[in-house]
């Protein structure tokens, strides 16, 4: 969550490889360390600010993970922005970041059938 935290997506490289999955409405699942990090560098400049919370962590067993977590922020031109999100994570062997899925409360503030 720190290195999420610190909008660098330099220090979100180490996280993913060529195999890593993840699916951030409203995007489509991309595949790709490069691809991924594309995806952050859209998501950082959307916003003024943002920042991540994790309220819950549950362990699922195999290198999976569900978090709860809350993120508040401000969107430019937009305003203030809060929600709640559930994440389902998997991790490789070597620790990279096999697949990531979130899943939103609210959807409102993002637009229909657009990529980021």
């Amino acid at each position: 969550m720190r290195d999420l935290n610190s909008l660098k997506v330099e220090n979100l490289q180490k996280w993913f490889d060529d195999e890593s999955k993840i699916w951030i409405p409203p995007a489509k699942e991309i595949q790709g360390g490069s691809r991924i990090l594309a995806l952050f560098r859209a998501i950082f400049r959307k916003y003024e600010s943002i920042e991540w919370s994790e309220s819950e962590i549950f362990d699922l067993g195999k290198n999976r993970y569900f978090y709860e977590t809350i993120s508040l922020g401000n969107i430019k031109g937009k305003g203030t922005y809060t929600n709640q999100i559930c994440t389902v994570v998997s991790f490789s062997e070597g620790g990279k970041i096999k697949l990531l899925s979130d899943y939103f409360k609210d959807t409102v503030i993002f637009p229909k059938n657009k990529n980021i």
